[in-house]
């Protein structure tokens, strides 16, 4: 008699120094490869729907990518209110693009991938994450390394997402001083930068190493929070970096305007949970206010 297929189990490696892993049962494996940039799976799991995993690392779920891609919109571009040119670095899920281009008044977004591959593969297996947001005509896909692109454009823009992997392998240059700089000489006047974080409660050295850099960098370095359920340890940050002192408190009526004047619905972002998203608990004030 044989045997019966034996299950496999993706593992969560980002926290395995530390003595912590979570694993996801692959019930079917869509692809895999070696991508010469890093080590890349897609498969179907029965609570997440499919997933993508980068080198052992957690990147996007259907269940839940919805949190992240619009807290790490939503809230930079409402916050600005002008927004016409914005810079996604990384992101070749295409989650974050599908949030930019909901916003009509955007008149051109810019998308830096260092590894076509991950682009091709979501198309292809994780269509709906960017639900056809490649073939909008504001896009300028650009695949080459993110650090590398602000350090030579000339280009200027209201708003920067750098949607990046952890501080590990290709992601680790968008987490240095450098690269913050040369960011932030790419905003226009009043502009904002906004980055992955990750867990500050796994990962605090991770948010207090920007939050020192965005300090030497920005009048206003901060973050703020969402709570995404496979990036787990409690609620992860996203950096907050600009020059504008009262973007981090918009009045919630102005948001409200603003977010009924986009015309669209969300699953997470809301005008009060923006609000919300910027009262930090005490352990992550500690973080960013050393």
């Amino acid at each position: 008699m044989a045997e019966a297929p034996k299950e496999r189990w993706v593992v969560e490696t980002l926290y395995e120094k530390e003595g912590f892993t979570c694993s996801f049962r692959a019930d079917e494996v869509r692809y895999e490869e070696e991508t010469g940039q890093q080590h890349l799976v897609i498969f179907d799991n029965a609570l997440f729907g499919r997933m993508m995993a980068l080198d052992g690392i957690t990147q996007v779920t259907e269940r839940d990518e919805f949190i992240y891609h619009e807290m790490m919109t939503h809230v930079p571009i409402l916050a600005h209110g002008r927004v016409k040119n914005v810079l996604i670095i990384g992101g070749g899920d295409g989650g974050i693009l599908r949030e930019v281009v909901r916003h009509k008044s955007v008149g051109h977004v810019t998308m830096v991938e260092i590894d076509p591959a991950v682009t091709d593969f979501c198309k292809k297996h994780l269509p709906g994450i960017s639900a056809g947001a490649f073939d909008d005509p504001r896009l300028d896909l650009v695949f080459a390394d993110g650090a590398k692109f602000v350090e030579e454009t000339d280009r200027k823009f209201d708003v920067i997402i750098v949607d990046s992997t952890d501080p590990v392998g290709p992601g680790e240059v968008l987490f240095r001083e450098e690269f913050y700089r040369a960011a932030a000489s790419c905003l226009t006047p009043g502009g904002v930068i906004v980055t992955q974080n990750g867990v500050p409660f796994m990962q605090g050295a991770e948010l207090a190493g920007t939050i020192e850099k965005f300090r030497r960098i920005f009048k206003v370095a901060s973050c703020y929070l969402a709570t995404i359920p496979t990036y787990v340890g409690g609620p992860m940050a996203m950096g907050w970096g600009t020059d504008d002192e009262t973007l981090k408190s918009v009045p919630l009526a102005e948001l409200e305007s603003r977010f009924a004047a986009a015309g669209f619905s969300t699953r997470y972002y809301t005008p009060e949970v923006h609000k919300a998203a910027f009262a930090l608990p005490r352990y992550v004030l500690d973080i960013v206010e050393v």
